[in-house]
């Protein structure tokens, strides 16, 4: 008789969570330019809290995908932003609106920390002399 092995989760009676990780590269070529703008965006969840790892460019182009990929949680989220090299004026109007709607920003380069108060600091001159 052929004896199935269970995987080690199923085996190891301490195993308490399970840790589920989606990775996806987005890989944008701009045809005007020979460099290729990359973001790599890795999902950690462990029932409680998902922490959505960011590395590379984060610009407008990444941000329904990771509008996509934040939707749907019911744990709270946060962004960790340690391997974020670049971003845009987009991407840091979407940080802002983030940390608004309670996503937690985790390793905000202060350089990107300041621009999003910037942001804030004109979208409040704007809305109030409308």
């Amino acid at each position: 008789m052929l004896k199935i092995r269970q995987p080690f989760y199923r085996q190891c009676k301490h195993f308490r969570k399970l840790r589920v990780v989606l990775s996806l590269h987005l890989v944008l070529a701009s045809t005007s330019q020979k460099s290729q703008m990359t973001l790599k965006i890795e999902k950690v969840s462990d029932g409680g809290k998902s922490v959505i790892r960011l590395s590379g460019r984060l610009q407008s182009e990444h941000l329904d995908e990771l509008k996509k990929q934040m939707r749907g949680n019911q744990s709270r989220i946060a962004l960790d932003l340690d391997g974020v090299t670049l971003v845009d004026v987009e991407g840091v109007r979407f940080l802002h609106d983030c940390e608004a709607e309670g996503v937690e920003l985790l390793h905000c380069l202060p350089y990107i920390r300041e621009w999003m108060v910037r942001e804030k600091t004109e979208t409040d001159k704007t809305t109030r002399f409308r």
